[in-house]
């Protein structure tokens, strides 16, 4: 196991200003943008959908965690005129509706919130609310807003009006549930996402949907125990998925004491295993690494009988004690999520992890035409300084043929999310586009969106918009091109 990254050494953040970007945006909003910096690209046409945590706190009572927060739906719509319209939409989900008659929280949270009353009004109450909140999923007919503890919610992509819950044509049957990073087959687009059922032993379930979000594919393996997965990796053949080592005493859930992730227990002394499911159904092939954490893949390919997977991993479960609040984290006592090199070999089971980055990162993505193949470029958030943990406050783009990088921070006064990276369609360089980021700057006490030009990140902004409000930090989204919103 590599050694703990070193302390930082340099600090340009503020506890009581990066807390401010969790300020709950209660009004739905519709507006043309009209406070811009800097230019628009002219070739930038289409619709960022970001989804994330947007009301954290009902009658008086903060959410223990943000991600156990309602999802809303932003939506910039760049006309391609040098103008861009923002809208926010709150997700109705039937938990959003009935919480909002209550004027408090009904149902638990997964990471920790409870409602109120104590331990007893929370014991053997095991239905979470459906959140909603983490990342959507686009066809011209409906928007996804996705969530992995339950069903996708069907929204409308032009109003965000909501439409309702989707089991997916009878795909999702029962209490099947669909996960929050699908990702997409550089060579016919279709989508690829997974569902979990947890359990003793765990079943995953891969889903493959054409364009207009049908299911034309469904396959299913079990694996030996609890499974807590978040994200995967596509290759041309597998989909890659990491069975993080820990496991799960659900007494305290039970009981009304914990939330279901407050109930984690990481095993540092069992391995990670790497689990390759053929796409188009068929035996499972499972290795193992060292021990780690992870949430977030970049890429995945397979050359010569060797799997190389770059990966966002923590040394250990990045865990809060159970019953922390939030806004009382330190920061700088979790694990730091860095940026690692996983290669196992396919005939003999041997394998190697690398740490590539010191820097603390997360929220990475890469050019759509080299999912599943080998990529030079990485994007991802980053913290400002080079070791230790801290709130993501800038944007890197990571060479991974050199290990050069290139950033910008927003450091000391801006906090960001997920980089979206908007490709030119045509251009032959693998970082030819954009990078859209949101970020929350202090000083003015708004959100607002940044975008770069990702050969030259280095550079700052080509232009930066800025909103009238704070949007809480987000988790995921997407950008859809003018061409695809109107085929």
């Amino acid at each position: 196991m590599a050694a703990p990254a070193p302390q930082p050494t340099t600090r340009r953040w503020n506890r009581a200003d990066w807390l401010r970007g969790y300020t709950s945006l209660t009004e739905e909003r519709d507006y043309w943008i009209d406070d811009i910096e800097g230019h628009l690209p002219a070739d930038l046409g289409g619709t960022l959908y970001r989804n994330g945590p947007g009301l954290l706190e009902r009658g008086g009572q903060s959410v223990q965690h943000p991600f156990d927060g309602d999802g809303m739906i932003c939506a910039f719509d760049f006309t391609g005129d040098g103008r861009v319209r923002f809208r926010n939409r709150y997700v109705r989900t039937a938990g959003f509706i009935a919480e909002s008659k209550a004027g408090r929280f009904l149902q638990r949270g997964v990471f920790g919130t409870q409602k109120p009353g104590g331990w007893l009004a929370n014991a053997f109450d095991l239905k979470a609310k459906n959140i909603a909140n983490t990342n959507v999923a686009y066809a011209p007919h409906k928007l996804l807003a996705l969530w992995e503890g339950g069903k996708p919610y069907a929204l409308d992509p032009q109003t965000l009006e909501t439409i309702g819950e989707d089991d997916l044509g009878g795909a999702l049957a029962g209490n099947a549930n669909f996960a929050a990073h699908p990702h997409y087959d550089r060579r016919t687009g279709e989508m690829v996402n997974f569902g979990i059922e947890p359990g003793l032993s765990s079943t995953i379930n891969l889903y493959t949907l054409d364009a207009d979000l049908n299911v034309t594919a469904q396959h299913r393996w079990e694996v030996p125990g609890f499974a807590f997965i978040h994200d995967f990796a596509l290759t041309d053949d597998y989909a890659v998925f990491f069975q993080n080592p820990v496991t799960v005493n659900p007494l305290p859930y039970w009981f009304g004491f914990r939330g279901a992730a407050e109930c984690l227990v990481f095993q540092p002394d069992r391995p990670t295993k790497v689990h390759l499911l053929p796409r188009n159904g068929g035996r499972m092939r499972t290795y193992e690494t060292d021990a780690c954490f992870v949430f977030h893949h970049v890429n995945a390919h397979i050359a010569d009988d060797v799997l190389t997977v770059d990966s966002i991993a923590y040394e250990t479960f990045p865990s809060l004690e159970p019953g922390t609040m939030y806004q009382q984290v330190e920061i700088e006592k979790i694990a730091a999520s860095q940026l690692f090199r996983f290669t196992i070999n396919l005939k003999t089971g041997a394998s190697r992890r690398e740490r590539l980055l010191e820097r603390a990162v997360e929220f990475p993505g890469v050019h759509p035409a080299r999912v599943g193949l080998p990529h030079r470029w990485a994007f991802m958030a980053m913290a400002d300084a080079p070791t230790g943990n801290a709130p993501l406050q800038g944007v890197m783009a990571y060479d991974t043929h050199t290990g050069e990088t290139q950033t910008y921070s927003f450091a000391p006064g801006g906090y960001v999310g997920e980089p979206v990276f908007v490709p030119t369609p045509g251009a032959p360089d693998e970082n030819a586009g954009y990078l859209l980021q949101m970020v929350f700057d202090a000083r003015r006490g708004t959100s607002g969106l940044a975008i770069f030009d990702a050969r030259n990140v280095a550079g700052g902004p080509l232009a930066r918009l800025h909103l009238r409000d704070t949007v809480p930090y987000g988790l995921h989204g997407q950008f859809v091109a003018r061409r695809e919103t109107t085929r």
